[in-house]
């Protein structure tokens, strides 16, 4: 057992700081990520073609629990492999096998936003839709350095004017409060505007679907946007405290930015191969949802010699949208 893990066990309040989770969260993560290890380890037996008896070969250096941890503190901390491979005594290369390894894991296992939970559950995406509706979503964008590329054409489409960096830009829709994720896309190119991003996912919702912006927004319906000072002139009293009013109820947003921003691999330059970038994001929603409660990994103790694990889906009840609704139908 590792010192990190021992550490965490001993001193519980500690997690969130190291990993970004609560202690109860990261228990909960890690019987799920042996959940999953263990199926796609099953499935991997069934197709195998074996040389050797069951069992046999090299054995891992690293407990499960110590090889999560170890892609945990990699998210939150954004520490490289070679530091991580110190920390846990293992090779460069081995700790970033086991990044890799289990982020693709909590990937498949933590739905990264509300669309995303509900997409493959029959008739609740529909309901679900039916639900947001009654409400004022709240839309914003945020981007990411990225390393620059070497070839110039390429690189000059990532290249952002307004942060004067290489970057990748992100598209968050939350729930009134910030009570939950509702929508993310991850990845687009940094210059592309925020209206535009705000376009291709306008699909996804209601045709009466209302959402909250920043000025970046203005001139589209359905968003509710500040009042822009016109040129040579001065704003109103009332369109002052109107755009106060909508700055309160906007700034729940930001606050889901600031805490996806606090695992540093969603705030420093992503170091990691640009096709990755999405994935990586994703997964780190999902932790952000876990830790915010509005992912809930409800663990079911089985006789079998796995647990089975159910996601609830808190936000097809009343009291998971705490706000009054901004728009009723």
């Amino acid at each position: 057992m590792s010192y990190t893990w021992e550490y965490l066990q001993k001193n519980q309040k500690e997690s969130k700081r190291l990993v970004g989770i609560g202690y109860n969260h990261l228990i909960s993560i890690i019987k799920l990520g042996k959940k999953l290890h263990q199926e796609k380890q099953e499935e991997k037996e069934k197709n195998k073609v074996r040389l050797i008896r069951r069992g046999g070969g090299v054995k891992h250096k690293l407990s499960l629990e110590d090889q999560i941890i170890l892609t945990l503190i990699y998210l939150r901390q954004g520490l490289t492999f070679q530091i991580l491979g110190l920390l846990f005594q293992i090779s460069e290369s081995t700790a970033n096998d086991i990044f890799n390894y289990w982020q693709k894991i909590f990937r498949d296992g933590l739905p990264a936003s509300l669309l995303e939970q509900v997409e493959n559950e029959e008739g609740n995406l529909e309901k679900l839709l039916e639900i947001l509706k009654e409400y004022e979503l709240i839309v914003d964008s945020a981007e990411q350095a990225r390393e620059r590329l070497t070839d110039y054409e390429t690189q000059k489409k990532y290249f952002s004017g307004k942060k004067q960096y290489h970057s990748f830009k992100n598209q968050i829709i939350v729930l009134p409060n910030g009570a939950d994720i509702v929508d993310v896309m991850a990845g687009e190119r940094g210059p592309y505007s925020d209206i535009n991003l705000w376009r291709l996912c306008q699909q996804n919702f209601h045709l009466l679907q209302k959402f909250s912006g920043d000025k970046a927004y203005i001139g589209e319906e359905q968003i509710n946007a500040p009042h822009k000072k016109p040129k040579n002139g001065e704003l109103t009293e009332k369109q002052k405290e109107e755009n106060k009013q909508l700055s309160s109820l906007r700034i729940f947003v930001e606050h889901t930015i600031r805490i996806i921003k606090i695992f540093r691999v969603a705030q420093e330059r992503f170091r990691l191969k640009p096709e990755k970038y999405k994935s990586v994001i994703y997964t780190v929603c999902g932790l952000v949802r876990l830790r915010i409660g509005s992912l809930i990994l409800e663990i079911v103790e089985n006789c079998d010699r796995i647990e089975e694990f159910v996601i609830v889906q808190r936000h097809l009840w009343s009291d998971f949208l705490v706000e009054e609704p901004a728009n009723p139908s």
